[in-house]
């Protein structure tokens, strides 16, 4: 989404005429204009030997030169400042003007791409400001650094950065600069979806702004809010609070650029909004309730302002100076309107359709065409590289719909629109690796893939898709900061890069060697760039070991499976790709299953919608979940269990056998999209389930931290439990947690105990801190969502969310040597609604450094839980019987359905939600 530049005013000291109106021009967009009176201004110091001045008037110079994308004069004129103020940077004037020099100059870094740079550059301004006591100078450095250390992936010491500028603004006085300041920061928590602080720290600058009577400080404020009230989807009124920010914003504002972005931001929603459940219909998740609602009420309440906002923006945009700013304005509305004309599929001859009809010969639409040559011609005129290649990359998105459109009906114009597209992507693409700007490349990489594909010439389509990729691995830690500036979505600017990798990949009848093994890490890649999404940061750091190496050395009766679910929106189908890794053996893909996308999301919703249904529910449960036996197992069985009786015959190391089978074997699933949400130990293959033959675990991608069994002496656990959890909640009691916990301890465990209010975080922290265990269990209410701060356990004081959570474990590390061989979480379930829930579980699972995680998908019996993980642990410390963790949840959740006496826990809703993440040894 759009946003307004921070300025930086460098009014240290007196300023002539000249300077002074170059700094209203500037903080007015009048950008050349601006450039012009500071040239004036640095002539007129440079005439009087006034040098200070000169250095001032230069840094802003520098500035503006940025705004209008001009990065050699920017650099040039910073460099002419510095170098007049080394000889009076011992002296309190010279410092402080040195201070906001220095400013100016990591801002030039970090546009530039020199991050580590501007990092630096910024924390010797902060020392500059102290020196002078310059409190506002020293706020705004921070807030500089914490956007470096966002870009540079440290997102948990960014996060820490504004927590303490936020404490620090409070105690100030109301002024101009402290507007600016609070909305800056506002806007920094936005990115990193922190909404809800976000929004206080917003509304608290608009209150500053109000109070200094600053109307443009009160519409930059009041856009800022629209930004993350759009942001913050799982509140009620989002869409209309967004709208009303935004429309209030135009209203106020002064500033040209300033009313045009909040008519930009506001059309955005607005055409999103019309396509949500359209959309949403063909793909994975599903709208909530909320969401259909919310595009319902924006339809009924704003329906005539999409077209008038279409006719108001053209000749506002033509208004505007020069700068790059108003280059992504243009490309913000471009953006718009190819959303809003493929979706609502316009008449030909209108003059928003992708082509028209003149004398009888496809075009472009003029709008759509015009908006992005004018964006082109400004990026040129300014020398501008990156706003360039967005421009004409944007125009080549522009081609490709088109050629779409044309597909069926001309094929001669498809090929001719095709051959548009690749020709300016090719030089948007160029722009983007001469300036060095992976955050564009990686976009035209994926784009020229796409046209490749279309042209059949699929080997340089497979090259162009890695090297997006190769592009979004370097940009892990920043990626939506990165684009803050154009319209952004990991699920549709990043997701489908890796899937369409993929099924290009695995797209011959026999896939080489190669090409399954790197359709295999594009997925787990896709995995971890949902973590670090979910997140906000780079993790899965540290040691890790190839799940292939588990598998071939030290577990060689394990099996992995790789399921891949590839979506076509476009023909309404799901190719479901299954690869094995069978010990000893190469990877081997199996014949690709098609299905329709309403065939496959309606399996996984009669699982999900049956498998608390009790007995009553059974059978539909059990032909749902033999679809996907079907799906993923069936075609490998015989693959599997020739591995089997080669491991016989060859005297191969195996694991002891039991009465129910011949072998215990273990199959571990790196599962993908909604399988994800399937119980995977029950799936039926009309006889038994899949878990009365194999152990079953799951991974989260194809590396295993410290692959090592659990060791054989006595279990140490700290357990935790709730059994009345907070009425505000709305969770049940648990009336079995003490007796769960109990279990534990009578298996001669040394355990130490946090019950009812004794559970909270401070307590958790100081045991996990003070107490030796390698075992966590906790016995609490909790949710996994696909929003980190909505994913949390709770205890007696309140929830605790996974980051904070992730923080209690990592005061640990530095403290106790013991690893966490196992985090069990009895009673936590996902969110309802929320189709991409176990993102959260997995989050969880990854950040807490435990080596395996037993967790359940779904709200599960308390009392049933109780008996399940008291022979969990019985089993997995069998003095007897050396066996896996996975082995020992298998035989617990067989005991709970066969055995007698827990006769009325045989229907899956009570054993089989609980799955092991991790270390299955």
């Amino acid at each position: 989404m759009a946003k307004i530049p921070a300025t930086s005013a460098l009014n240290a000291i007196a300023q002539a005429e000249a300077d002074q109106q170059g700094k209203a021009l500037f903080e007015a967009g009048q950008y050349q204009q601006a450039v012009d009176e500071l040239d004036q201004a640095v002539k007129l110091y440079q005439s009087q030997g006034n040098s200070l001045q000169q250095a001032a008037a230069l840094a802003n110079l520098s500035l503006v030169h940025q705004q209008l994308g001009a990065w050699e004069p920017a650099t040039s004129a910073i460099a002419a400042s510095l170098s007049l103020l080394q000889p009076v940077s011992h002296t309190p004037p010279g410092m402080a003007v040195l201070a906001q020099a220095l400013e100016v100059q990591g801002r030039l870094q970090l546009n530039i791409g020199k991050v580590d740079q501007a990092l630096a550059t910024w924390q010797q301004a902060e020392s500059m400001f102290q020196k002078v006591n310059n409190t506002e100078g020293i706020v705004q450095s921070r807030l500089n650094q914490s956007q470096a250390l966002r870009s540079l992936g440290f997102y948990r010491r960014s996060l820490d950065q504004l927590n303490s500028l936020n404490s620090m603004l409070q105690t100030q006085p109301n002024s101009r600069q402290k507007a600016i300041a609070l909305r800056n920061l506002g806007e920094a928590l936005q990115v990193g979806s922190n909404l809800d602080q976000s929004r206080t720290v917003l509304e608290e600058s608009l209150q500053v702004a109000k109070a200094m009577n600053e109307p443009n400080q009160i519409a930059a404020a009041l856009l800022s809010l629209g930004n993350t009230a759009r942001a913050q989807k799982d509140a009620p009124q989002y869409p209309t609070d967004a709208i009303a920010y935004y429309e209030s914003a135009a209203s106020i504002s002064t500033i040209p650029l300033l009313r045009i972005q909040a008519q930009l931001n506001q059309l955005s929603l607005l055409v999103s909004s019309q396509s949500t459940r359209q959309s949403d219909d063909s793909q994975s998740d599903s709208p909530t309730l909320r969401e259909a609602r919310a595009t319902d009420t924006i339809r009924e309440r704003f329906t005539n302002r999409i077209p008038q906002l279409l006719a108001q923006l053209p000749a506002q945009l033509d208004q505007l100076p020069d700068s790059r700013a108003t280059i992504y304005a243009r490309i913000n509305f471009a953006q718009t309107l190819l959303n809003f004309a493929t979706q609502t599929a316009l008449a030909e001859n209108s003059s928003l359709s992708l082509v028209s009809r003149p004398s009888s010969t496809l075009a472009l639409s003029p709008l759509l065409q015009s908006t992005l040559q004018q964006a082109i011609q400004q990026s040129r005129r300014l020398g501008d590289k990156r706003a360039e290649s967005y421009s004409l990359g944007t125009l080549g998105t522009v081609y490709e719909k088109a050629a779409a459109q044309l597909a069926t009906t001309n094929p001669a114009e498809h090929t001719r629109q095709l051959g548009y597209a690749k020709d300016v992507t090719q030089k948007a693409l160029l722009l983007a690796q001469a300036t060095n700007t992976g955050d564009i490349a990686y976009r035209w990489h994926w784009q020229l893939g796409r046209l490749l594909k279309q042209k059949g010439d699929v080997k340089d389509a497979i090259a162009a898709y890695d090297s997006a990729i190769a592009n979004l691995r370097s940009l892990r830690g920043d990626l939506v900061s990165a684009n803050a500036d154009v319209q952004f979505n990991f699920r549709d600017s990043v997701e489908p890069i890796y899937r369409q990798s993929v099924d290009l990949l695995l797209s011959e009848a026999k896939p080489s060697a190669e090409n399954l093994e790197k359709a295999r890490q594009q997925i787990e890649s896709l995995q971890l760039a949902e973590l670090d999404n979910f997140f906000r940061e780079a993790c899965l750091e540290g040691q890790r070991v190839l799940l292939d190496e588990v598998v071939d050395q030290k577990n060689p009766t394990t099996t992995i499976v790789y399921p891949i679910v590839l979506r076509n929106p476009l023909t309404s189908e799901v190719k479901l790709q299954v690869i094995a890794k069978i010990p000893n053996q190469p990877l081997k893909r199996y014949p690709p299953i098609t299905t329709s996308i309403k065939d496959f999301d309606s399996t996984m919703d009669q699982i999900a919608n049956t498998l608390n249904g009790g007995l009553s529910q059974l059978q539909p449960f059990q032909t749902a979940t033999c679809k996907v036996y079907d799906w993923l197992i069936q075609p490998m069985e015989q693959d599997i269990q020739s591995a089997i009786a080669l491991a016989e015959t060859t005297n191969t190391k195996v694991i002891a056998k039991s009465e129910d089978r011949a072998i215990v074997e273990t199959l571990v699933f790196v599962l993908d999209d909604r399988l994800r949400q399937v119980p995977i130990a029950a799936l039926w293959d009309g006889h038994q389930y899949l878990v009365e033959r194999y152990s079953i675990a799951l991974s989260p991608g194809l590396q295993l931290l410290d692959p090592k069994p659990i060791k054989r002496e006595p279990l140490r656990v700290l357990a935790a439990g709730l059994s009345d959890p907070p009425t505000s909640f709305g969770f049940s009691k648990l009336p079995f947690v003490q007796t769960e916990i109990a279990s534990i301890t009578k298996l001669g465990f040394f355990t130490n105990a946090l019950l009812e209010q004794n559970f909270t975080r401070e307590t958790l922290e100081g045991n996990i801190n003070a107490v030796p265990f390698n075992v966590v269990h906790l016995a609490t209410h909790g949710q996994f969502s696909s929003n980190a701060k909505d994913t949390f356990i709770l205890a007696a004081d309140g929830p605790i969310n996974v980051t904070q959570f992730d923080t209690l474990l990592r005061s640990r590390d530095a403290t106790r040597p013991e690893a966490i061989e196992l985090l069990v979480l009895s009673a936590c379930q996902t969110a309802k609604n929320d189709n991409r829930a176990t993102l959260g579980l997995a989050g969880f699972a990854v950040r807490s450094g435990a080596r395996s995680t037993l967790a359940s998908l779904t709200n599960v019996s308390d009392e049933s839980t109780s008996v399940l993980m008291a022979n969990f642990y019985q089993q997995l410390s069998n003095p007897k019987e050396s066996i896996t963790k996975a082995e020992a949840l298998r035989r617990a959740q067989v005991a709970l359905f066969k055995n007698p006496e827990s006769y009325a826990f045989r229907a899956p809703e009570f054993w089989a939600p609980y799955i092991l993440i991790g270390n299955w040894l």
